[in-house]
């Protein structure tokens, strides 16, 4: 991967096109050049949120980290609450909307990082042309999308440092004839430096496709991190999110060829005890076709004191989201 996949940050919030572009936009056809045109040219994919905001203190060890899909966000304060329960100093983040009619309009990421008093940065993997899919037009209140950004953010109660989204890649799986979804954009991953006692720390939430084959994803994580030795540097890494390892109970890990990868250029796996599924039925996902260990933390110069899985549920028994969180202790750097 070279950096031109590499989308820098800027303190102002992302706007979204114009309802009029919107509705030029989803009139296209469904082709590879209109989907790079459009994603080239549209500011909103190109940026990454991150305002000047939070503590500025170095994170001390031990570290609690919190990786989660909250599919959409829509119980912003629950999911909070999720957070700080856990006592979560980090939290990578995926599939979190802003601006989306079905989860109320709202900034979910930033309204999550202002209630657990964290610095944030957000960058938009899709820009959704349609209010959602057909289960989820009963959450909508309005006709419209105010920004239609659907995305992934990066959490921590320290300053963020040279935050910036890296693009998995320029193909349009999400804006091809046959996609369930009308959207433009493509996985991506979050990243930014936190200062820590023992030094810099780079963090990376990330997001794998899962209209894709293993290999494919292998291919993602190898393009990821050699964009995070590129930014980073040899400073240790953690990297958290939904990699779409489509393992059932009972899996062969080693099927999902990035793991072999991760191994080879020094990453270890966590994700709680082996076997262990991280989804569920939840308000969207209410038929799920099976039950999979799609979510993890892959780290670099790090000591793992421990890592579990959170059932993603709120003490009133709502589920917050298809998908439950991994939390992870860290110790210290290695050596």
């Amino acid at each position: 991967m070279t950096l031109d996949l590499v989308r820098p940050a800027q303190i102002a919030p992302l706007n979204g096109p114009s309802q009029e572009e919107r509705r030029r936009l989803l009139a296209l056809e469904r082709t590879e050049p209109n989907h790079a045109a459009a994603l080239a040219a549209l500011a909103c994919l190109n940026r990454v949120e991150a305002p000047v905001s939070g503590p500025t203190a170095p994170l001390a060890f031990p570290l609690t980290i919190a990786t989660w899909n909250l599919e959409r966000c829509y119980a912003v304060e629950k999911s909070a609450a999720l957070l700080a329960r856990e006592g979560a100093e980090i939290a990578l983040l995926s599939e979190v909307d802003n601006g989306m009619a079905r989860t109320g309009q709202r900034h979910t990421s930033r309204d999550l990082a202002v209630a657990l008093g964290m610095a944030h940065a957000f960058g938009v993997e899709f820009l959704e042309l349609e209010l959602g899919a057909a289960v989820e037009l009963e959450f909508c209140r309005d006709d419209f999308n105010l920004h239609g950004f659907h995305g992934n953010a990066l959490m921590a109660r320290a300053a963020l440092q040279a935050p910036a989204m890296i693009r998995l890649e320029a193909h349009g799986h999400w804006f091809r004839p046959e996609s369930p979804a009308h959207r433009i954009g493509t996985r991506c991953a979050i990243a930014a430096g936190v200062m820590t006692s023992e030094g810099p720390l780079y963090l990376v939430s990330v997001h794998l496709e899962n209209a894709a084959d293993a290999a494919y994803r292998a291919w993602q994580l190898a393009g990821l991190i050699d964009a995070i030795d590129q930014l980073g540097g040899n400073v240790p890494v953690i990297i958290g999110g939904d990699l779409n390892t489509a393992i059932p109970p009972g899996g062969d890990l080693e099927d999902e060829t990035l793991f072999a990868l991760s191994r080879e250029r020094g990453f270890e796996r966590w994700a709680g005890a082996a076997g262990q599924v991280t989804t569920r039925p939840s308000r969207v996902s209410r038929a799920p076709k099976g039950a999979y260990q799609l979510d993890w933390f892959l780290t670099r110069g790090v000591m793992v004191e421990e890592s579990r899985i959170v059932p993603a549920v709120a003490p009133d028994g709502e589920v917050l989201s298809d998908h439950d969180m991994v939390v992870m202790k860290v110790g210290g750097f290695r050596g």
